[in-house]
């Protein structure tokens, strides 16, 4: 039994206890989040599993096999029963009679695509998940159980030049070699012709593509696909020469901290370019860092000139990564930052090129429109990959992606020459109009999606509020507080609401999910810098900026303010917003693109009132600081305010203590032995009774504010207060 060998390059984790206690297809979800779990396996979204299972037809009553095989979409790692597309067995086998009328036919005929559409027609019991491309691999196999998946040492042999003698080597007559074939019916036609040939083989190795494997037990099934992978990485370990795989060493790491000085010295520079240059405007990207070993010492390798023009093999690979990333010619051990920029520059003016020049030598009379024709991948000696995608999930997967062709390129040289799929067939699939379909169907982006915001004052109140409502419109969200886990917390409630996404790729920060929580204190600069470049590693650059950090520091019991309160309120309120602003502003020079930065000043700032003089003459200079920094950033920059009405409700600047002065001083009624709860409310109805609108003002309300001034629904407003105050007569300007 597979328990019983000993496995170094996948790790074993069936239990067979727990598997007794599911039925069928639970154990084909249990197999399928088995193998997805690790990434040598199977990469994120990638493979398929199914299983042949007797049931009740709910028409006939009547026993029926079903195929449940994993559906469009979806993977492995996470996938539940409802990702998996169930299929009446013999009706998927009668198509071959449909497909064998057809003229022409093959992999590329419009009787290919066609078929896809039929599988509907093939569903049980009403199942809505649509059906892989992949169906046939698995139906047409005369076995009950089956495990596609995309091993990097299995496709290393796929992509290697001489794989069909490596395969016999590695496998004998257990797994047979098939060329390349683009996935569909086709494919699966050939796959039950492998099985009827060769009734002793147990599995086939798709050339460029993957690993598929049978057996008519599903534990057996697991195991199989296991010791195949094994098989593979110990040939391949066996042959492997370190650093010498890759040529050697043409350049050498920088050390953790320079390489992340030099990226946040450029990132943003380069987001921008990917933006705006070139012949179109470009959707903004999400960027994903990966430093780690295996990624340094392909880049730094003499031959990794050679083996990333030639792009990479396996197509789940280059749908995600393009025909090839972009590897920069730069020496890191000069550290010249300027040139860096300079070589970046002239290497992307080269990489469009030389993608407008690929789709036009491989477009078809039928093809989509060339879509971006930036790198979502970029290589830099002594630095590492910068992975990019429209949100952090996709490029979080296209860093995975890549790491997974690396590995791919490493084997497949350990054991001979590394070979990439022909450019005509990575066209195909790329621009391969089922998946333009499936382009087309997708939902249309939000409306800050590929945007970066930093929140400042994000541990509670207004700050998580304005987090949470950016983020709710597609945001990425750096939440910055004094208090880190506040801001922590914030950001965590940020990733339960909008989800994780897929792919676990990124190097430390960069490895975070749609939203993270640092820690910045206002009255030092260098902490504020370290925050923002915080933002530049997990995002890549910064689009816009609601500073909603404050700070009351009430009178002393004789009415009078401390020199250290009056210099601390202006420092935080006034001279930190300011700090803020001036750093963010050299991001933005950098990133060149539009921005927006928002400030929350007070209606206080227009209203003399005793009691809280050091706030509000701050908050007045808050005020102005708005209409000085839309001056001082324009035109590259909008700059606003929003001035709120007091807000109780999360606010920290509202203590117990503070609340009980407040009901003193307007001569409310209350006791001390009531809740904080209960005296909160008590004043927060008082300050709604004394509005026009009569109406509490909630950290929400000032969210909704801040989320219109960054999004482009007020892009023609700049220098502007925008009061949230449920209408204080006082407060209107005169």
């Amino acid at each position: 039994m597979a328990e019983n060998q000993t496995f170094r390059f996948v790790n074993h984790l069936w239990d067979d206890q727990r598997a007794r206690t599911m039925d069928p297809v639970a154990r084909l979800v249990y197999r399928s989040n088995l193998l997805g779990q690790d990434q040598r396996i199977t990469n994120t979204g990638g493979g398929n599993t199914s299983a042949k299972v007797r049931e009740k037809d709910p028409l006939t009553g009547e026993m029926v096999d079903v195929l449940w095989v994993k559906g469009s979409g979806g993977d492995l790692r996470t996938a539940d029963k409802s990702f998996f597309s169930s299929l009446y067995q013999d009706r998927l086998l009668g198509l071959r009679a449909t497909y064998q009328r057809a003229e022409p036919r093959g992999p590329k005929t419009p009787i290919e695509d066609e078929m896809v559409s039929m599988y509907g027609h093939c569903t049980f019991n009403l199942n809505p998940r649509a059906s892989s491309i992949d169906t046939p691999l698995h139906a047409f196999v005369p076995h009950r159980h089956v495990d596609h998946t995309h091993p990097n040492a299995v496709i290393s042999v796929a992509a290697s030049r001489s794989g069909p003698e490596l395969t016999r080597a590695i496998y004998g007559d257990e797994v047979i070699w098939l060329p390349w074939q683009r996935p569909g019916f086709d494919l699966g036609l050939r796959l039950a012709e492998v099985c009827r040939q060769h009734p002793g083989a147990k599995g086939a190795i798709l050339g460029q593509h993957g690993l598929i494997n049978w057996a008519d037990d599903d534990r057996a099934c697991y195991d199989l696909s296991l010791r195949l992978i094994e098989k593979a990485a110990a040939y391949i370990a066996a042959h492997d020469r370190g650093e010498q795989t890759f040529g050697g060493a043409a350049h050498r790491a920088l050390p953790p901290d320079e390489r992340r000085a030099v990226l946040t010295q450029f990132l943003p520079w380069l987001r921008g370019r990917l933006v705006a240059g070139g012949t179109g405007n470009w959707p903004r990207q999400i960027a994903t860092i990966q430093d780690d070993e295996a990624i340094l010492r392909f880049v730094n390798s003499r031959d990794a000139v050679r083996l990333a023009e030639l792009g990479t093999s396996c197509p789940d690979h280059f749908l995600r990564t393009k025909i090839k990333p972009m590897l920069v010619d730069w020496s890191p051990e000069a550290g010249d930052i300027a040139g860096l920029k300079s070589r970046l520059d002239a290497e992307l003016a080269r990489y469009r090129e030389d993608y407008a020049a690929y789709y036009a030598r491989c477009r078809r009379s039928d093809s989509p429109a060339m879509r971006n024709p930036n790198p979502s991948v970029i290589l830099i000696p002594g630095v590492g990959m910068i992975a990019w995608g429209k949100n952090k999930s996709e490029s979080r997967v296209t860093a995975e992606f890549y790491t997974c062709a690396v590995e791919v390129m490493r084997g497949a040289e350990a054991i001979g020459e590394y070979v990439a799929l022909p450019q005509q067939e990575a066209f195909d699939i790329e621009y391969w109009l089922l998946e333009e379909a499936k382009l087309r169907r997708m939902p249309p982006e939000r409306e800050l999606a590929g945007q970066v915001a930093v929140v400042v004052g994000a541990a509670g109140g207004i700050g998580r509020a304005v987090a949470k409502r950016c983020a709710s419109e597609g945001a990425h969200i750096a939440c910055i507080d004094l208090d880190q886990v506040g801001a922590r917390t914030t950001a965590e409630a940020v990733v339960a609401r909008q989800g994780a996404g897929i792919g676990v790729a990124g190097s430390g920060i960069s490895s975070c999910g749609p939203a993270i929580g640092l820690a910045a204190d206002l009255t030092d600069r260098a902490s504020i810098r370290a925050a923002l470049d915080q933002a530049i590693l997990a995002y890549g650059g910064v689009d816009s900026v609601v500073i909603t950090a404050g700070v009351f520091v009430p009178p002393d019991t004789s009415g009078r303010i401390a020199d250290g309160s009056w210099a601390r309120t202006f420092a935080v309120n006034v001279t930190g917003a300011y700090l803020v602003a001036d750093e963010s502003a050299r991001i933005w020079r950098e990133q060149g693109l539009p921005a927006s930065l928002v400030l929350t000043t007070s209606v206080n700032a227009v209203v003399a009132k005793k009691g809280s003089l050091a706030y509000d003459t701050s908050k007045a200079a808050a005020n102005h600081l708005v209409r000085e920094l839309a001056v001082e950033l324009a035109p590259l920059v909008r700059v606003n305010g929003v001035a709120p009405a007091t807000v109780i409700e999360g606010s920290s600047m509202f203590p117990r203590e503070r609340v009980i002065a407040s009901l003193a001083k307007y001569g409310i009624a209350f006791t001390q032995e009531e809740s904080t709860d209960s005296l909160i409310a008590k004043l927060g109805s008082f300050y709604a009774a004394r509005t026009l609108l009569k109406k509490a003002i909630t950290p929400e309300d000032q969210a909704e504010a801040a989320f219109l001034l960054v999004s482009g629904r007020l892009a023609k407003t700049t220098g502007q207060t925008i009061s949230v105050d449920a209408g204080l007569a006082d407060a209107f300007l005169r």
